[in-house]
C-alpha cells in the first residue's frame, strides 16, 4: 500500500510539474493562486443558489423580478469590475517585474477608480430607475415591475460597497495573495446568506428582505477589506491617504487595461440585456426557467470561471518577467484543465437535476424547458468554454485588450443578438432558440481566440 501510495504521489508530481511549473513559478504557487479562487468560486454560487431558491418561494413574480433586475445588474457591475481587472492585471505585472513600489502604487490606483467609477453609475441609475426598468422590461407584469423597482435601487445602493471590495480583491489576486481575497469573500457571501435566511424565510419579506440583506452585506464586505488592508496585510502598505492622492501615469495604464474591457462588458451584458428583452415577450414562466437555468449554469462553470479569474494573475506575472515561453505554457495547461474540470462538474450536476428542480420549486410545465437548456451546456462547454473564455483573459493579462474586446462584441451582436432573436422570436423557438445562438457565439469566440494565441501579437503589449 504505502509503495502504491508513494508511486501515486510521484506520478502526481510528474504530471503537476510538467504542466504547471515554470521558471517563473511552480505548481505548488500556481495551485497557491488558483485553489483559494476556486473555494471562493464555488462558495458564491452555491450562495447564490440558496439565495435564488430562498425568494423562489416568494413565488414566481418574485424571482422573475429578481432575473429581471440580476440581469441588469450584471451590465453595470461589469463596468467597474472590468475596471478592477485592469488594476489586476498591472498589479500582477508590476509584481512579476519586481518593482515593489509601482505595486503598492498601482493597487491604491486601482481602489480609488473602481470605486469612483461605482459611485457615478449608482447615483445614475437610482435618478433615472424607473425610466431605465420603463424602457428594457416594460413589458412584463405590473406585480413583477414593482418588486423589479425596489431591487433596482437595493442593488445600486450596494454598488459602491461592492466596488470596494471586488478593487481590493483585485489588487490582492494581482499580487497572489488569493487567500485573503477568499476571506473577505467568504465574509460578504456568508452574511448575505444568512441575512437572507432570517429576512426571507423568517420574517416573510420578500424582495424587500433580499435588497436589505443585499446592502448589508456588501458593505460588511467593504469593511472587511479596509480592516484587512489597513490591519493586517503587509505586502501593499496600503494607507487612506493613498486613495485621495491621483497618479496619472498608473492610472492611464489601469484604465488601457479596463477601459476596453469596461466597453466589452457593456456591450456584452448589454447584448445579454437585450436578449432578456426577447425573453420577457416569452413570458413570466420563460422569464422564470431562464433564471432557473442560469443559476444551474452557474454550477457548471465554477471550475472555468476560477481558471479564468487566477490565468490573469498568472500570465500577468509572467508577462511582467517577459517569460514568454512559461505563459504559452501556463496558457495551455489552463484551457486543458478547464477542460476536465467542466466534464467532472457535468458527471456530478447532471445526475441531481431532479433534486436542484425540487430546491428552485420550478413550476412542472417548465421543467422539461430547463433540461433541454442545462443539457445543451453540459454538451457544449467542455469543447468551447474555455477558448471562449479563459484564453481571452490570458491575452487580456498580457494586454492583449483591444483585440479581445472588439472580437467579443463583434460575435456577441452578430450571434447572441441577431441570430438569438431570429431562431428564439422569429422562428418560434423561444429560450431554447436563443441559447442555441449563444453557443454558436461560444464557438466562434474559441476559432478567433485560439487563432490569435497561435500568433506572437498578444504578447506585444508593453505596459510596465
Amino acid at each position: 500500500m504505502k509503495r502504491t501510495a508513494s508511486a501515486l504521489r510521484g506520478r502526481a508530481d510528474f504530471w503537476l510539474n510538467k504542466h504547471f511549473t515554470g521558471k517563473s513559478m511552480d505548481y505548488k504557487q500556481v495551485f497557491g493562486i488558483t485553489l483559494p479562487i476556486f473555494v471562493d468560486t464555488s462558495f458564491i454560487v452555491l450562495m447564490a443558489i440558496l439565495n435564488t431558491a430562498m425568494i423562489s418561494s416568494s413565488g414566481v413574480a418574485a424571482i422573475s423580478a429578481v432575473s429581471t433586475v440580476d440581469t441588469l445588474n450584471i451590465f453595470i457591475i461589469s463596468v467597474f469590475i472590468a475596471v478592477a481587472t485592469g488594476g489586476t492585471v498591472i498589479v500582477a505585472q508590476y509584481k512579476g517585474s519586481g518593482n515593489h513600489d509601482m505595486v503598492c502604487r498601482a493597487a491604491a490606483q486601482a481602489i480609488s477608480a473602481v470605486t469612483a467609477f461605482a459611485l457615478l453609475i449608482s447615483v445614475a441609475v437610482i435618478l433615472f430607475h424607473e425610466q431605465t426598468l420603463g424602457l428594457l422590461f416594460g413589458g412584463v407584469d405590473e406585480d413583477v415591475f414593482h418588486k423589479a423597482t425596489i431591487f433596482l435601487v437595493g442593488s445600486c445602493i450596494s454598488f459602491p460597497f461592492l466596488a470596494v471590495q471586488q478593487a481590493v480583491g483585485g489588487v490582492l489576486r494581482g499580487v497572489g495573495e488569493t487567500k485573503a481575497s477568499l476571506v473577505i469573500s467568504v465574509i460578504m457571501n456568508l452574511a448575505y446568506f444568512l441575512l437572507n435566511f432570517v429576512l426571507i424565510k423568517g420574517f416573510d419579506m420578500g424582495v424587500v428582505g433580499l435588497s436589505i440583506s443585499l446592502i448589508a452585506a456588501r458593505a460588511i464586505g467593504a469593511a472587511a477589506s479596509f480592516v484587512y488592508l489597513l490591519k493586517y496585510n503587509h505586502t501593499l502598505h496600503f494607507t487612506m491617504k493613498r486613495l485621495l492622492k491621483l497618479d496619472v501615469s498608473i492610472l492611464k495604464k489601469i484604465l488601457f487595461i479596463g477601459l476596453p474591457f469596461a466597453a466589452e462588458q457593456m456591450f456584452f451584458n448589454g447584448g445579454k440585456l437585450l436578449t432578456q428583452t426577447f425573453i420577457v415577450q416569452l413570458g413570466t414562466l420563460a422569464l422564470t426557467a431562464n433564471a432557473i437555468a442560469n443559476s444551474i449554469s452557474m454550477l457548471l462553470q465554477i471550475g472555468g470561471v476560477t481558471l479564468s479569474v487566477a490565468i490573469v494573475t498568472v500570465v500577468g506575472q509572467c508577462i511582467g518577467s517577459r517569460d514568454i515561453e512559461d505563459a504559452r505554457k501556463f496558457i495551455k495547461s489552463f484551457l486543458g484543465f478547464s477542460v476536465v474540470l467542466f466534464l467532472l462538474l457535468t458527471g456530478i450536476i447532471l445526475p441531481l437535476f431532479p433534486l436542484l428542480m425540487n430546491l428552485y420549486a420550478a413550476p412542472d410545465e417548465i421543467v422539461p424547458s430547463i433540461f433541454h437548456l442545462v443539457l445543451l451546456i453540459s454538451i457544449a462547454q467542455p469543447i468551447m468554454w474555455a477558448l471562449s473564455f479563459v484564453l481571452p483573459s490570458a491575452l487580456r493579462a498580457a494586454g492583449d485588450s483591444k483585440f479581445t474586446s472588439f472580437s467579443s462584441l463583434l460575435t456577441m451582436w452578430l450571434f447572441r443578438i441577431i441570430l438569438g432573436y431570429i431562431l428564439g422570436i422569429t422562428f418560434g423557438m423561444g429560450i431554447l432558440g436563443i441559447w442555441i445562438a449563444m453557443v454558436a457565439e461560444w464557438g466562434v469566440r474559441s476559432v478567433i481566440f485560439g487563432l490569435r494565441f497561435k500568433g506572437d501579437k498578444w504578447y506585444k503589449h508593453k505596459l510596465v
